[in-house]
């Protein structure tokens, strides 16, 4: 597969990585260790080189999964975890508090690095702002565990622009991990210029719609009992009819590629910047390679052109999150 650099300050990874979190979190169904080995092997066989995950994952048995399957590839692969939340009660996805004290930083990267089995964590993102704690504190405290050599990259995920600035001038920032697809584009009024003015990256989660954008989903699809996206305002039945529209707009460009609506979702992506890194997750082995084909998926300036002019005239319905999740945000 080929590669891209993170901004100027952060690793060559895979052009497409892999999400991990839907691995045993979130989305329903959770892999056992063996499914784990497996399907993280065979990414890693196929040119991945990317993979993302989090201490709130689980919590903490995500990093755990991640760390062991990876365990026998640590000189050729980059993992990403992140830090951010207080977890010292076991609350649902999105109720957890923030917590970005220096102390506590310390405390999840010596967690994160037990359960991910390294000597340094590649990336090390903060989950989300802290609006108690000056970012430039929560920088400064990643800079140093950068020179202590536990840490090797500092990044954001769902930063606003203002927030990356004041960061990066205290530690440069390698990379910005945000939700981006062709149905959720606010950050390019602001946080992408701004990504492009200090040479930073972007790696973009959720770039298929959490898998709306595959096509697989419909008005009448059920989700798992545990599954996040029976709380999202995107996946009310009606919500889902509505948006249709962008699928097959998507599918549409992909039967003339001779592709998928997934794979021109994600060349979408690759085609905006150098820079940009999508990390779709995935539970099965044929959607991680029909993900990976997405690579070889070739848009020209005029399919751009006509992507752009279909999508401006679409008006997608539904907030992303609950207006409690939202407020996590940090845009």
């Amino acid at each position: 597969m080929r590669t891209r650099k993170l901004g100027n300050h952060g690793p060559e990874v895979s052009a497409i990585g892999l999400g991990c979190m839907g691995l045993n979190f979130s989305l329903g169904n959770s892999l056992d260790h063996s499914a784990v080995d497996a399907l993280l092997g065979a990414a890693v066989d196929r040119g991945v080189t990317f993979f993302d995950t989090a201490e709130v994952y689980g919590p903490y048995t995500n990093e755990e999964l991640v760390g062991k399957a990876l365990a026998p590839y640590h000189d050729r692969v980059v993992i990403a975890t992140k830090f951010g939340f207080d977890l010292s009660r076991d609350l649902p996805v999105g109720h957890h508090a923030l917590n970005s004290r220096p102390e506590q930083i310390r405390r999840a990267a010596e967690g994160c690095l037990r359960r991910l089995g390294v000597e340094a964590i590649d990336l090390f993102y903060q989950h989300r702002v802290d609006p108690e704690i000056p970012i430039e504190e929560v920088a400064g405290t990643v800079k140093d565990l950068i020179g202590e050599g536990k840490v090797k990259h500092f990044g954001l995920s769902e930063a606003g622009a203002n927030t990356i600035r004041r960061a990066h001038a205290e530690q440069p920032v390698a990379a910005v991990q945000s939700e981006y697809s062709i149905w959720w584009r606010r950050q390019e009024a602001e946080v992408i210029p701004t990504l492009e003015e200090l040479g930073i990256g972007l790696v973009p989660y959720s770039p298929l719609g959490r898998g709306f954008l595959t096509g697989k989903i419909d008005d009448s699809t059920t989700f798992a009992e545990n599954d996040f996206r029976n709380v999202l305002p995107r996946f009310t039945p009606e919500a889902r009819r509505s948006n249709r529209v962008l699928v097959d707009l998507l599918a549409r460009i992909a039967e003339s590629k001779d592709a998928t609506p997934a794979q021109i979702a994600l060349a979408w992506l690759l085609a905006q910047k150098p820079w940009i890194v999508p990390i779709p997750g995935t539970t099965k082995l044929h959607r991680l390679e029909e993900n990976i084909g997405a690579a070889e998926v070739h848009l020209t300036p005029e399919d751009l052109e006509d992507i752009e002019e279909a999508a401006q005239r679409i008006d997608l319905e539904s907030a992303r999150y609950p207006e409690a999740i939202e407020r996590l945000t940090g845009l």
